[in-house]
């Protein structure tokens, strides 16, 4: 039966998709489990909420015993088209803000912030000084 399955997109098995009718798709291979989902220990919503996706993850994550997995054959259909899965964007860094390697130019920035404030109060101290005087 190995190479005689056939071959099921995502978007046919994404169909089977309620209590009357569930497939999954676990390590490209889909698996009809309608008939098992009052069966399942974890409850049938677990199995609901496992399709129209690579359930692989889930179903590796619970840690299922040897005759859990020996139990599988019975509810195989056949395999996924692995070319039907949505391709996995990229990761890309956010773009990070421009490195200036010249400290200088914030040097000079950073002693006019206090420079210009300090002309403008010395301008004003002595406005007021000649101003008073005469």
């Amino acid at each position: 039966m190995g190479s005689e399955l056939k071959v099921f997109t995502l978007g046919e098995v994404s169909k089977h998709n309620n209590p009357k009718d569930c497939w999954l798709v676990i390590s490209g291979k889909v698996y009809d489990v309608t008939k098992f989902l009052e069966d399942h220990p974890g409850g049938d919503e677990v199995l609901l909420s496992a399709t129209g996706k690579d359930a692989t993850d889930d179903f590796e994550d619970v840690g299922h015993s040897t005759s859990a997995r020996a139990m599988m054959d019975e509810y195989l259909v056949g395999e996924i088209d692995a070319s039907s899965f949505p391709t996995k964007p990229k990761y890309m860094p956010p773009k990070q803000p421009y490195y200036n390697q010249d400290k200088t130019s914030e040097f000079i920035i950073k002693i006019l912030q206090f420079l210009v404030p300090l002309a403008i109060l010395g301008l004003a101290v002595a406005i007021r000084f000649y101003t008073k005087s005469s």
